[in-house]
């Protein structure tokens, strides 16, 4: 149960963070409306989607799933208020895994410079945990798929309205699809940045 709270605490920060960045990098653009939203803050309420943050994550890990995937609340953002119009959602979307990269390199190197931080099981634990889920988080959200952040880099720089339509219409499909075809190479290359970052086997 400590385990699953701990889990459960680290992800909904992590996924915090994450909006955060995409609502301050839109910021440093021009667009303040997530500042007006109020959402600028590391107060998770103000992030939490019921669904996505708290229903389907709480049943995934009560039903031992082997992955655990959810969302916070996107931040409000207008592109037509960034001073930058071309690569504008481009900047604010790669923000979001870019913030979770930084947190991982940060608490892993951290372990990696600090290797007595290993003997303390509970704080090598949780640093682990953070590490893991940020990689998760960063490298998932990069997929090319609709809603996720790739999707609106990868239309930053190829204009097909027929990929749009493809993906508006078989966006959940695909992304379902890719939840269960990628996942299992991508626990690898988590376990491997991990040990990479850390510096362990």
């Amino acid at each position: 149960m400590l385990e699953t709270i701990i889990f459960i605490i680290i992800f909904l920060f992590s996924v915090v963070f994450h909006e955060l960045a995409h609502g301050y990098v839109a910021l440093s653009l021009g667009d303040d409306t997530a500042k007006k939203a109020g959402r600028l803050t590391l107060n998770p309420i103000k992030h939490l989607d019921l669904m996505g943050s708290i229903i389907l994550p709480g049943a995934l890990i009560l039903l031992n799933s082997s992955f655990v995937f959810g969302w916070a609340k996107p931040v409000p953002i207008n592109p037509y208020n960034f001073n930058d119009k071309k690569y504008g959602n481009a900047k604010v979307a790669i923000a979001g895994p870019l913030a979770n990269f930084a947190l991982a390199i940060i608490f892993g190197l951290t372990l990696r410079f600090f290797p007595s931080l290993l003997v303390i099981q509970k704080v090598s634990f949780i640093f682990i945990y953070i590490v893991q889920i940020n990689l998760i988080l960063g490298l998932f959200n990069l997929l090319p798929i609709p809603p996720l952040d790739g999707s609106h880099i990868l239309f930053t720089f190829i204009k097909s309205k027929e990929l749009k339509m493809f993906f508006m219409r078989y966006g959940l499909i695909v992304l379902i699809f890719g939840i269960y075809v990628l996942l299992p190479h991508l626990s690898r290359l988590v376990g491997w940045l991990t040990g990479l970052i850390i510096g362990l086997t």
